[in-house]
């Protein structure tokens, strides 16, 4: 048996992991950073909660830069060049893992989701960024290693991302991608029922709901969409050639019509795998949210 625990922006949540990827308990609490000697017990603490006898190690699962036990960098939690590893074994003395959100979603499909029977898998999630973790042989491509696939330029001098850089995969294939697309054809389209729908706010689901409705210019939000989503995929198909690609994370819940259809005929077209070769399969995620628990808890296992 394993321990995950998954760092959230708002909540902590650890998991019981049998062998299988069945998860047996779970604990959750809300985000409380007082300082990383103050997070690091109160994982611990979550920790031995969901505790039994024969567990092997405890995999913590956060967004940020990861090396070895160490965090080296965290965004929406203020660390930096923290060694988690050691204030949570004056806690709890137990083997611990550390790998980002993205990696611990790979491992967790990997295992028990869309990745299960591949050896070189990929996971995209389409969250507030694209993330992306990589499986390649059965192992993790993580820690320093990690992918930052969402900070490929797919347009040249484009919209500017907070890496510093100019027209980054996930300033256009991400859910604040297409919120920001979603909004400019309002202001072009004052007719669309686009604005019906967005009374509230516009979401990332906002255009597809309206595609559905038969709304054109949402259809043509989607459909561009969809360009930027294979723009950046074909690339990274073609340069790691893996078995399969999972598509995870909120705008994932698009109906299959108007995202992963779509989507697999434009990656078809422009990868290279049409001249011979793996032809890879894109397949929607299958955990959702126990992804980062699951994948968390099986860290030690892709080392």
């Amino acid at each position: 048996m394993y321990i995950g625990i998954d760092v959230g922006g708002t909540n902590l949540k650890a998991g019981l992991v049998a062998d299988s990827g069945e998860i047996l308990k779970t604990k959750r609490v809300p985000l409380d950073f007082q300082g990383p000697e103050q997070f690091a017990e109160t994982l611990a603490g979550l920790a031995k909660e969901v505790a039994a006898d024969g567990v092997k190690s405890v995999g913590i699962g956060l967004p940020g830069a990861v090396d070895g036990g160490k965090i080296v960098y965290t965004a929406n939690i203020p660390m930096e060049d923290v060694d988690l590893e050691g204030l949570f074994r004056k806690h709890l003395d137990l083997p611990v893992l550390l790998g980002n959100d993205a990696d611990c979603a790979a491992v967790g499909e990997y295992f028990c989701g869309a990745g299960r029977g591949s050896r070189d898998f990929v996971i995209v999630t389409l969250g507030t960024g694209v993330g992306a973790g990589l499986i390649l042989d059965g192992k993790l491509r993580g820690g320093p290693a990690s992918s930052e696939a969402g900070h490929m330029v797919v347009c040249k001098d484009g919209e500017p991302c907070n890496c510093g850089r100019k027209g980054c995969w996930e300033r256009y294939a991400s859910a604040t991608g297409l919120i920001m697309l979603t909004k400019r054809a309002m202001e072009q389209h004052p007719e669309s029922a686009l604005h019906e729908l967005a009374k509230n706010g516009v979401e990332g689901r906002t255009a597809f709901q309206a595609a559905e409705a038969g709304d054109e210019t949402a259809l043509a939000v989607c459909r561009e969409y969809v360009d930027y989503l294979a723009n950046g995929l074909s690339s990274l198909v073609n340069i790691i050639r893996p078995e399969i690609v999972a598509i995870g994370g909120g705008v994932a819940a698009a109906p299959a019509n108007l995202l992963l259809e779509p989507l697999r005929e434009a990656v078809a077209r422009e990868s290279y795998s049409r001249h011979g070769g793996r032809v890879t399969r894109i397949l929607p995620a299958e955990l959702g949210n126990d992804a980062g628990i699951i994948g968390a808890a099986f860290l030690s296992r892709v080392q």
